[in-house]
């Protein structure tokens, strides 16, 4: 039996499932609209035009980033906690500076 493929869009995890052909089949969304070839076309329009993350500020809005160096120690350290909450390093960090500017 194959394992389903599964991917993570915003931190929400799908599992992708066969192809449709939306031209024989009838899929709808919970709000009851049916998902048409047209529909699938727009959306992969609107998400082609996307790039990158999604803005922290506001929506198409660059999100400023900032960089430093740290110990190779300090490094392996955040990396091990962002691991076991299951954060990425910018969400740790992120979430460190603003607890120690709210403090």
């Amino acid at each position: 039996m194959k394992t389903p493929k599964k991917i993570t869009i915003q931190g929400v995890e799908y599992e992708v499932g066969p192809d449709i052909d939306l031209e024989k089949e009838a899929v709808y969304l919970p709000d009851g609209t049916r998902i048409t070839e047209e529909l699938a076309a727009a959306w992969s329009d609107e998400i082609a035009q996307r790039r990158g993350r999604p803005s922290l500020t506001a929506p198409r809005t660059h999100s400023p980033q900032i960089a430093f160096r740290v110990p190779a120690e300090l490094r392996e350290a955040a990396e091990r906690r962002a691991r076991r909450e299951g954060k990425s390093m910018s969400e740790l960090v992120r979430k460190a500076l603003e607890e120690y500017l709210a403090s």
